[in-house]
């Protein structure tokens, strides 16, 4: 039971700091702000993490377990569903949103190897090397190239989706950018076979929210 209770205070408060962080950047976060969100004492923050920068490091790691995409026999569709999903999320979750905001700028947390953007290519990089070994990719793809190359043109979708529309246009931007890039990297057969919608990511996001309510998840 008290492991049980350590696991939820740590998770309260790492949601209070994304909405901190989320609401005032690295810089202008405090502590006190994330003790009163968390309704928590100093001691058991401390307890959990020993400063701003462990908190900030906590809520970037955080983000990756919650855009896990179902398992799918078309492994390109899991690339897709994974950009649609974080499109989706993304205004809805603070967790998500701190963390976009944390991985940019002039890196307070120290990190000068970009924050949580490494995870990130690392994670497209793997699906499309998993898309690769299915036979989904055209001849001159090397994944490593393209999943960079897909994550910095994501960012920038959202940075000027976020200056032009509060990012309201978020989904259908990045639905966008997938069908100018799929045909540049997809066989032919694979690409008339994938949902591009741009709606693509919320239904994922419900698809995951049923998995979880009936207690099996089928995630990639």
């Amino acid at each position: 039971m008290r492991q049980e209770r350590a696991v939820r205070t740590r998770r309260l408060i790492l949601e209070a700091a994304a909405s901190v962080f989320d609401e005032h950047g690295y810089e202008g976060a405090t502590i006190n702000q994330v003790v009163a969100r968390a309704g928590v004492t100093r001691g058991a923050l401390y307890f959990h993490f020993t400063s701003k920068r462990e908190l900030a490091r906590g809520v970037l790691a955080e983000q990756f377990g919650r855009t896990d995409v179902p398992r799918r026999h078309c492994r390109l569709q899991e690339f897709v569903d994974l950009g649609m999903l974080v499109a989706h999320l993304m205004p809805r979750d603070p967790m998500l949103s701190a963390g976009a905001r944390l991985s940019l700028g002039r890196h307070p947390l120290g990190e000068p190897e970009g924050g949580a953007s490494p995870g990130w290519i690392k994670r497209v990089e793997a699906l499309l090397e998993a898309a690769d070994e299915a036979g989904e990719l055209l001849p001159h793809v090397v994944p490593a190239e393209t999943a960079w190359l897909m994550t910095g043109a994501w960012t920038g979708v959202r940075i000027q989706s976020h200056k032009t529309a509060d990012r309201s246009d978020l989904e259908h931007r990045v639905a966008v950018l997938y069908r100018h890039l799929m045909p540049s990297i997809s066989v032919p057969g694979v690409l008339a076979a994938l949902d591009l919608g741009e709606d693509r990511g919320e239904r994922v996001a419900a698809e995951l929210a049923q998995a979880r309510a009936s207690g099996t998840p089928d995630r990639a």
